[in-house]
């Protein structure tokens, strides 16, 4: 790593920022599994398609099928997938990019090591603090019916911990509100924060 160096570009983040007239993101979705992340962020990405705004959603299932490809489920395998995803973020939001990421990622110092690892505001936590017991009678995947059977090990929620946000940007309840209600509130947050242009 010694003979590493990291290259400056001609081109920076705030050129590219003003070249696309928003200022770039990461918006971190994080929850329990079933509890409406990738959804959430999917309608949120189309929403800010419509307003002429420049996005990438990363989503965990999505992520190995190829950059952690290599990658199992144990607890250091899905650290790493993390923090690749969390690299994969940075260099987007240096192309000047809003981009949503939906992972469980679980722990708190996860998510804190991905704050830290970017520039200072571009990192936005959203708690989809959507119950278990919800999320277990969506279950879309079967993923929990197998957990309480035993049928699979170390799964969020179930045998192995989620630390939920204590302080997120903004917390979200899927069960509570509408797909519309909560894409609104990001909207909202969003042009609070000089993210994006409110809409005249």
């Amino acid at each position: 790593m010694n003979n590493i160096v990291w290259q400056q570009h001609q081109v920076d983040r705030k050129q590219r920022e003003a070249h696309k007239q928003q200022q770039a993101v990461v918006l971190w979705f994080t929850g329990l599994s079933g509890a409406g992340k990738s959804t959430v962020a999917g309608a949120l990405e189309q929403a800010l398609l419509e307003r002429g705004a420049h996005t990438y959603l990363l989503d965990g299932d999505n992520v190995r099928h190829g950059l952690c490809a290599d990658l199992g489920f144990s607890e250091a395998d899905r650290s790493e997938n993390l923090r690749r995803v969390g690299a994969v973020a940075g260099l987007m939001v240096d192309a000047g990019l809003i981009v949503l990421s939906a992972f469980i990622s679980p722990l708190k110092s996860q998510r804190d090591a991905i704050r830290k690892a970017l520039p200072d505001g571009k990192f936005i936590e959203v708690y989809v603090a959507t119950s278990l017991e919800e999320c277990e009678k969506r279950d879309v995947k079967g993923l929990y019916q197998k957990a309480r059977l035993g049928e699979i090990k170390n799964f969020t929620g179930i045998s192995d911990p989620y630390e939920a946000p204590e302080q997120p940007d903004i917390r979200l309840d899927t069960a509570l509100l509408s797909l519309e209600q909560s894409v609104q509130q990001l909207l909202l947050l969003l042009e609070q924060r000089g993210i994006i242009r409110p809409q005249s």
